[in-house]
C-alpha cells in the first residue's frame, strides 16, 4: 500500500466555512466512492483560524488544504486527480513514506482516538513542508531528522499526534521540491500560541533554553526559504 499527499494552494478570500464544504461536501464523498483504502483531509476551516508562527508571505498563495489518500500503488491515482483537478488554484501531488511517530494515545498529551470517521478531530493540526538544507547529504538530512529533531520535540512538546512523511518523489508536474510534509496535532489552539506551553516551559528561563535548544536544531534540518507552516482541521475520513 502507497500513500498520496496532495497541497492544494487557494485564494486567501475563499471563506473558510465554504472551502470547508467544498471539500467534504463535494470532493470527499467523490472520492470515497473510488475505494481508496483510508483518505484524510486537513482543511483551512473557520474552526483554524489563528496565525501561524510562520506567516505566509504576502506574495505567494497559502497552502488551504491537504488530501491524503492511501492506494494500493499509485499507479492508480488517475481517477483520484480528476476529483482534485479543479480544486484550489493549484495542486501538487506527492508519493510519501509515512512514519506515525506518535498516534493519538501515545502520550499523556491526547487519549486514544474514539470519535468517528468523518467528524472533526479535536485541537489543531499544523501541517509544515520543507527542503533539506542546500548541501546537505540524505544520510545527514534522514539522521538528522529521525534521530534527534523528533525524539527532542517529542519530549519537548505537547504534541497529540506526530506523522512524517517523507516525500519519495513528485507526481504532479512541476510540484514545488519538499522533503517533508510533517502533520503535528495539538490538543488544542492554545497548545499552539502560547510559546510556554508550545515549548513545554514552566518559567521564562526555561522558554529561553528550550527555543534555543529547538532553533539549534531546526537550522539543521530545513532550508528556511521552503519551510512553510500552516493551521489545519483535522478530517479522517476512512481509516
Amino acid at each position: 500500500m502507497e500513500k498520496l499527499v496532495y497541497l492544494l494552494w487557494e485564494r486567501p478570500s475563499i471563506d473558510p466555512s465554504e472551502l470547508r464544504k467544498e471539500f467534504l461536501e463535494d470532493l470527499a464523498p467523490r472520492l470515497l466512492a473510488l475505494d481508496p483504502h483510508a483518505l484524510q483531509m486537513d482543511i483551512d476551516d473557520e474552526h483554524a483560524q489563528m496565525q501561524s508562527m510562520v506567516p505566509v508571505p504576502a506574495d505567494e498563495l497559502p497552502v488551504r488544504a491537504c488530501v491524503s489518500i492511501w492506494l494500493d500503488a499509485h499507479d492508480e491515482r488517475a481517477p483520484f486527480e480528476e476529483v482534485l483537478a479543479d480544486a484550489g488554484v493549484r495542486r501538487a501531488g506527492y508519493l510519501v513514506t509515512e512514519s506515525m511517530y506518535r498516534e493519538y494515545g501515545g502520550n499523556a498529551h491526547a487519549a486514544v482516538r474514539d470519535w468517528p470517521d468523518g467528524t472533526r478531530s479535536p485541537g489543531i493540526v499544523t501541517l509544515t513542508i520543507f527542503d533539506k538544507p542546500a548541501g546537505t547529504d540524505d544520510e545527514t538530512f534522514y539522521g538528522h531528522w529521525y534521530s534527534h529533531q523528533s525524539p527532542m520535540s517529542e519530549a519537548m512538546q505537547p504534541r497529540a499526534r506526530y506523522v512524517r512523511n517523507t516525500v519519495v518523489r513528485a507526481l504532479t508536474p512541476g510540484a514545488p521540491r519538499y522533503r517533508a510534509i510533517v502533520e503535528e496535532s495539538w490538543p488544542t489552539i492554545e497548545h499552539v500560541t502560547n510559546l510556554h506551553t508550545f515549548f513545554g516551559a514552566t518559567t521564562n528561563e526555561e522558554l529561553g533554553e528550550n527555543i534555543r535548544v529547538m532553533l539549534d536544531s531546526t537550522k539543521l534540518l530545513y532550508d528556511p526559504a521552503t519551510m512553510r507552516n500552516y493551521p489545519l482541521s483535522e478530517y479522517i475520513l476512512k481509516s
